[in-house]
This record gives C-alpha cells, sequence and structure tokens, in this order.
C-alpha cells in the first residue's frame, strides 16, 4: 500500500484553497508505488493525482524532479504536469509532508511487454534523452558506481543468508566494475528508474512517463542498461533477443548510440543489474517485514547480472548498427 500518510478532509480543503482547480469532490489513496502517498483527486476542474512526498525522498531534491516534469511536458514528452499554486510554486505542504498536484496521465502499465512496447519505450526514452540536454538544472546520480561499494559495506552481515557466497561474488564484481567503468560517454538527464509500472500505454500507444524520483545528470546508455534489465527478461530469467533488439532499434530510431557506447554496453548492464541488487539486497536485510516499504528479492538481479558477464558485445542484446540488416 502506497498511503503512508493520511489526509484528512479539513487539512485536504485547506491545501487545496492554494490552487484554482476547483472544489475537491472525491480523493482515494492508491496502492500503486512504494516511495510516497499517492491519491487519486477528482475536482470540478478535472482529475489530479495528489503525492504526499515521504521520509525516502530528498526533500532538497524535489525542485529538480518537479523543474524536469515542468521542462519535458513543455518540450513535447508525455509526463505528468506539476499543477502551478496560487502563489506560483509547484510545492506546498500538506500533513507535515511535501506535497504537490499534478496532471492525470491517462493509461496503464505494460503488465507482459511485448516487442511493440519494447521499440516505443526505447524511442520515449531516446526523446527524453534528446530534450533532457537542455534541461539547465543538474542533479548528481545518487546511486552512481561509485556508491555501491559503500552500500554493500552498509548491508548487514548477513548478506549470505541470501545466498551462498554471495558476499564474495558482490565483492569481485565490484571490483571488476570500479576498474573499468567507463568515462567520457554522452552525458545528459536520465530516468534511471524507467520500469515498467513508469511507463504508460493506451490501445496499445505509449500515453506516457512516470515517476521521476530517480532521474538524475549521468551517462545515457547507462539508462538504456537500465531499462534493457526491466524490460527485456522474462519470468523464467532468460533474456529476450527480440525484446532487447526493439528497444534498441527503437531508442536509435531518435538518437543513434556512438561506438563507445555500443562496446560499454554490457558493462553498463553489468553495472545496472548491481545497482538494482545492492538496492533490493539492503532493503531485504534491513526493513522489517510489515513495514511500509516494499521489500524485492534481490536474487532477481542477481540472475541478471550473471547473465550480463556471459555478454561479449551489445549485439547479444539485439543491438544492429544502423544501416544493417539482421
Amino acid at each position: 500500500m502506497a498511503v503512508y500518510t493520511e489526509v484528512g478532509e479539513t487539512e485536504l480543503f485547506e491545501f487545496m484553497a492554494g490552487y484554482d482547480i476547483g472544489q475537491v469532490l472525491s480523493y482515494k489513496g492508491i496502492a500503486e508505488g512504494v516511495e510516497n502517498s499517492n491519491f487519486l483527486l477528482r475536482t470540478t476542474g478535472g482529475t489530479f493525482i495528489l503525492t504526499l512526498y515521504e521520509k525516502r525522498v530528498n526533500a532538497g531534491d524535489l525542485p529538480y524532479f518537479l523543474g524536469l516534469m515542468q521542462y519535458l511536458a513543455g518540450h513535447g514528452l508525455s509526463c505528468p504536469l506539476p499543477v502551478t499554486r496560487r502563489d506560483g510554486e509547484t510545492l506546498g505542504e500538506l500533513a507535515g509532508r511535501p506535497a504537490a498536484i499534478f496532471t492525470f496521465l491517462e493509461g496503464m502499465g505494460a503488465r507482459r511487454p511485448m516487442p511493440a512496447h519494447c521499440r516505443a519505450v526505447g524511442e520515449a526514452m531516446a526523446r527524453l534523452h534528446a530534450i533532457g540536454q537542455g534541461f539547465p538544472m543538474h542533479r548528481a546520480n545518487g546511486l552512481s558506481m561509485p556508491t555501491w561499494r559503500p552500500l554493500f559495506q552498509s548491508c548487514p552481515d548477513r548478506v549470505d543468508t541470501v545466498e551462498a557466497g554471495l558476499s564474495r561474488e558482490i565483492l569481485s564484481e565490484l571490483d571488476h566494475l570500479e576498474a573499468r567503468w567507463p568515462t567520457g560517454l554522452p552525458a545528459g538527464v536520465i530516468h534511471a528508474d524507467l520500469f515498467t509500472d513508469n511507463v504508460f500505454f493506451l490501445a496499445g500507444d505509449l500515453s506516457g512517463i512516470i515517476d521521476f524520483y530517480f532521474a538524475c545528470n549521468d551517462l545515457l546508455a547507462y539508462d538504456i542498461a537500465i531499462t534493457l534489465c526491466a524490460w527485456c527478461f522474462e519470468p523464467d530469467g532468460s533474456f529476450n533477443l527480440t525484446k532487447g533488439a526493439a528497444l534498441l532499434s527503437g531508442y536509435q530510431s531518435v538518437r543513434p548510440l556512438e561506438e563507445a557506447e555500443v562496446a560499454a554496453l554490457p558493462l553498463l548492464c553489468r553495472g545496472a543489474a548491481m545497482r538494482f541488487l545492492l538496492t533490493r539486497l539492503y532493503d531485504w536485510l534491513t526493513v522489517p517485514d510489515g513495514s511500509f516499504v516494499t521489500k524485492k528479492d534481490p536474487r532477481e538481479y542477481l540472475r541478471k547480472l550473471r547473465f550480463h558477464r556471459t555478454v561479449a558485445s551489445a549485439g547479444e542484446y539485439g543491438y544492429t548498427a544502423i544501416g544493417e540488416t539482421g
């Protein structure tokens, strides 16, 4: 359940007095999401999403997130648009939490992604990267490669209870990644969390992207690696080459990859798998059962990491250079 802070009717009405979007008709908690409290808000002016930012979100990062969504929406990328208050701000306070209201985005996530979904995601990600080049704000990636070893070291000494020998395997992988992590590749704004539940489809077409609360500035190809991990593996853990080819083809139809990005893709995919393995591992070992944070099994990304270690070139993800035939 993603309603961690309850909102009373009186305090909601007082909060809404700062907006020009009509009178409240109804509001209801939304179960999806793991970081913030979200409500479906209906007013005489339309349907909106009300978000209260919980403690796992750094309030100092909110201007970047909200500003980015405004910028992307203003340049043609379909995403929720923060609603401006009467005082000209997009961020207020409700129930002791930073809070904002967003336009409602029609659609739903792809529960069983098909190659057409993957191609559309690739295209949308490339548009986000292209538009983001003009965004003036900067936010460092708080979960970039240099943070992975400290994150692992902060895990309790029960790592090997998840899987025998896991500590040694992670340390060996960290040594490999730290020694070879690429520099000098094209960089800019990335979504950094483009999972299937963060992309909406309507009548088969991609209707928009949501949840920008990990967005940051980092290597563009690293965002591709994260998305390959999230979209192109089957429930049995196998990599779907057709989906990978569709995602990469869709991306390149908007922004062709540089040779150095193509060469680095297998390593970046290993890094993407490591990042989600470690954050899931930390939560798995530290978050009490029944808490507000939804724990996800880290072994899913351990299996993906092991697959990526077998990959020698981007062609094994379905990459084809523009102009080549399969």
